[in-house]
């Protein structure tokens, strides 16, 4: 039965051998043995199958992420290091399991800039909700979570921004030392 989940499994497929700009929605109904009508049946354009596709690998990672900054059992300083290791341990999985589609979806996440900054808008609610637990513990100071929120997302950019991908082997050993310096700057 054709559903919405396995037309986006086809569609990686199709992006991955094809790349975003000749991949089509025709490929893709190709792909699957059927019509390119059966596929507009569950995505009403091209752009919004791109976008389900783009959002769904985005968000990839989040699950994991919010289960760390939601795990009261860590002080917020370790939460916050973890969810940071995390983060960039994901992203670097993604890119090196299989590096065609993450570039394809580097591609198409700056098509679908609402998608990904839904994604950064999720990532930083969770940063801030650490950084609250952190300023009422007393772990961090300050009085406005968003800022030092946005702050350390922008502060450890270098090592989960799709853009800068490539040089994430080169900056594995700078991870600790910057993540040492995020944590004791809120302190």
């Amino acid at each position: 039965m054709l559903d919405a989940e396995t037309i986006m499994r086809a569609t990686e497929d199709v992006l991955r051998r094809h790349g975003p700009s000749k991949a089509t929605v025709v490929d893709v109904a190709r792909a699957l043995g059927v019509s390119h009508a059966a596929v507009y049946r569950h995505f009403p354009s091209k752009a919004a199958l791109r976008e389900a596709v783009t959002r769904r690998f985005v968000g990839r990672s989040l699950p994991a992420l919010a289960a760390i900054a939601g795990d009261e059992a860590l002080a917020p300083p370790e939460r916050l290091r973890a969810w940071l290791s995390e983060m960039f341990a994901s992203k670097r999985a993604l890119a090196s399991s299989d590096p065609e589609l993450f570039a394809t979806y580097r591609v198409l996440a700056e098509e679908h800039n609402a998608v990904a900054s839904e994604h950064v808008a999720a990532l930083l609610e969770q940063l801030e909700s650490m950084v609250a637990a952190g300023f009422a513990s007393g772990d961090f100071t300050g009085t406005d979570a968003a800022a030092a929120a946005r702050t350390v997302f922008w502060a450890s950019a270098a090592f989960h921004h799709p853009a800068l991908a490539a040089e994430w082997s080169r900056r594995e050993d700078a991870f600790a030392d910057v993540c040492t310096l995020i944590v004791n700057g809120l302190r």
